[in-house]
């Protein structure tokens, strides 16, 4: 599994330059005061459907055959991975079906619709099987969230951008669910920035990442998870584990009332709608704080899909200090 490397990312980048936003980068005088280091948020809840989840998704369709094209595309996702690539695949004519878990936020479910793929609902443990009978029965190709070599080359491009926007990084921090993301982020951070570190934002709730790179064994994905970062609920891959395992990433594991308190501050500092699997970044950050001083950090903001009921939580508490 050495796939992808950095000539995947640059390449996947021109690939999908034509479809999708090349994203911000916002900073925050009150966080960098709070955390004593430079914080550089690459906003990818503006991209295409609303998370960096366009680019694997976009890259992966790219590179199919005509005749994997013409047969469909297939998924299971909570949501951002199954909008990108009904976003994908409606650029190119080709049929979408995403097997989505039953607690799905509506509004992830309605967004996955809005794209024009047939969802088929699930139990959260069951997202699997339901998809590889899918996959057996349409002869649909697979494009996984987060196995998939070409989705996690796409993935890259987010750090890609980051480091080209703001070259001089000394740590880049994203989160970490399936892997996706962070294993991109640290194969392009490794790569052209070298002594810079890279760290994982994870869910207390749901710490299979954190546990399975300190044991040094891939454990599953915690049964019947339970967060309100909810694009971050699927265990870490075995691509993933691979990736971040041989490059020393460290997770940073961060409790519910944090996660939710980091993604209030977003909203308010920097006037950003992003969703709590993003909020985990500061929240990382914040617990981590005494190891930021006079750094410059970049921070990935993964999506902004949101229907706000976190709002409503009383871990939230935003008149803390924190908040």
């Amino acid at each position: 599994m050495d796939r992808p490397d950095i000539e995947d990312v640059e390449a996947a980048a021109a690939r999908i330059a034509p479809h999708l936003h090349r994203t911000p980068v916002l900073t925050s005088s009150a966080i960098d005061a709070e955390l004593r280091c430079s914080v550089y948020f690459k906003c990818e809840n503006l991209q295409k459907v609303g998370a960096f989840k366009a680019r694997g998704a976009v890259n992966a369709v790219l590179q199919l055959s005509e005749d994997e094209a013409a047969r469909g595309v297939v998924t299971h996702s909570s949501g951002n991975h199954g909008a990108a690539l009904a976003y994908a695949a409606g650029l190119f004519g080709m049929r979408c079906t995403v097997v989505m878990p039953e607690s799905a936020p509506r509004i992830k479910v309605d967004a996955v619709r809005g794209y024009g793929a047939e969802i088929v609902p699930c139990k959260q443990h069951e997202r699997r099987s339901t998809c590889e009978r899918i996959q057996e029965e349409r002869g649909a190709t697979l494009i996984h969230p987060y196995e998939n070599p070409d989705v996690v080359a796409g993935q890259g491009t987010a750090a890609l951008e980051l480091l080209d926007q703001v070259p001089e990084l000394d740590l880049v921090v994203a989160p970490v669910g399936g892997g996706g993301l962070l294993s991109g982020t640290t194969v392009v951070v490794s790569s052209l920035r070298a002594g810079a570190q890279v760290w994982g934002a994870e869910p207390r709730e749901v710490d299979d990442a954190f546990r399975s790179l300190r044991d040094g064994v891939r454990h599953p994905g915690v049964s019947a998870p339970c967060s309100w970062a909810d694009g971050l609920l699927t265990g870490l891959g075995v691509r993933a584990f691979g990736i971040l395992e041989r490059h020393g990433v460290e997770i940073v594991t961060v409790s519910e009332g944090e996660l939710l308190r980091a993604t209030w501050t977003l909203m308010r500092r920097l006037k950003l709608v992003v969703e709590p699997s993003a909020g985990t970044v500061l929240a990382a950050l914040r617990d981590r704080v005494d190891a930021l001083r006079g750094r410059r950090v970049g921070a990935i903001l993964s999506g902004g899909n949101t229907d706000f009921r976190w709002l409503s939580d009383e871990r939230l508490d935003p008149t803390s200090s924190s908040g």
